[in-house]
């Protein structure tokens, strides 16, 4: 009786082991493929309980969720030839189990290894084609998207997909910063004295345009003002040859009594005539002798 508990018992641990040996669980983060004699012969799993022969087929499990490659900066080139510390990191996950399988082993660091390799060389590639400035500045969304492209393109065939590839920071190595920095300097005062040179050629061009408008304006005033003053000696003398045709005696009378205006009328003055002269003419008649 005791022999046939402790067998009912060696059984029933037997078919525990085998059970134990045979079932294998995927949850929703994982992926698994099936193997046999290291071929797979089954994936695509979905989450929950499965089962393997023991011993004969063994189960392989990869992270679904995204994973980061994060390296060391690089130093890579410009399109002037000029080195620049390149410091990046790569997004990726597991699409494809069984090709990741194939072609890297299923070793997570032999596939973080490869694809850090080909994000370098995209990153190379890519920079190449753009200068410093656009780099770092006005196409940096364009320069990220196209390193995508290119690794993505380069990564065809590992089963993974590449999700990101970002540049986390640009910078000038320590052996070459001084030298850049002298020729930013260099080009900023070259691009100072072009604007200021043509500053003054602006200035230059405006003063001689307003010299030249300022001549034009002054000669053209006194054109109009001599043309105003001949009128206007024209229409006197006509005015005076009137007054004189009209009444030549007071015509006469009038210029004299402008001249003595204008001769005595200032203090101080001193006039020394004789009496008698034509002068005096209406000086002496002021009795109202007509004679």
């Amino acid at each position: 009786m005791n022999g046939g508990r402790f067998g009912a018992v060696v059984i029933t641990g037997l078919v525990l082991v085998v059970i134990g040996l045979s079932a294998f669980t995927v949850n929703e983060r994982e992926l698994a493929i099936k193997l046999q004699v290291g071929e797979v012969v089954e994936s695509d799993y979905a989450p929950g309980l499965h089962w393997k022969i023991p011993l004969i087929q063994n189960v392989r499990k990869f992270p679904k969720r995204i994973l980061t490659i994060s390296d060391r900066p690089e130093r890579i080139f410009t399109a002037e030839r000029l080195a620049l510390q390149v410091d990046f990191f790569v997004k990726w996950r597991i699409i494809d189990p069984v090709q990741f399988y194939i072609s890297t082993g299923g070793v997570q660091r032999v596939a973080n290894d490869r694809l850090s390799e080909i994000t370098k060389n995209a990153i190379v590639t890519e920079f190449g084609k753009r200068s410093v400035q656009e780099a770092i500045s006005v196409e940096r969304a364009e320069l990220m998207r196209d390193m995508l492209e290119t690794a993505t393109t380069a990564a065809q065939g590992l089963g993974v997909e590449l999700i990101d590839v970002r540049v986390k920071q640009v910078e000038f190595p320590d052996d070459v910063r001084n030298s850049v920095y002298q020729q930013m300097r260099e080009e900023r005062a070259r691009v100072a004295a072009e604007r200021r040179a043509e500053g003054r050629e602006i200035a230059e061009q405006r003063k001689s345009t307003a010299d030249k408008e300022r001549t034009i304006i002054l000669a053209d005033a006194y054109r109009e003002g001599q043309k105003l003053r001949g009128e206007g000696d024209a229409r006197a003398a006509e005015t005076y040859a009137n007054a004189y045709n009209k009444d030549p005696e007071f015509y006469a009378f009038y210029r004299s009594i402008d001249a003595y205006r204008k001769s005595m009328g200032k203090p101080g003055d001193i006039l020394v005539l004789d009496p008698n002269n034509e002068f005096f003419r209406y000086l002496n008649q002021s009795s109202g002798n007509p004679d």
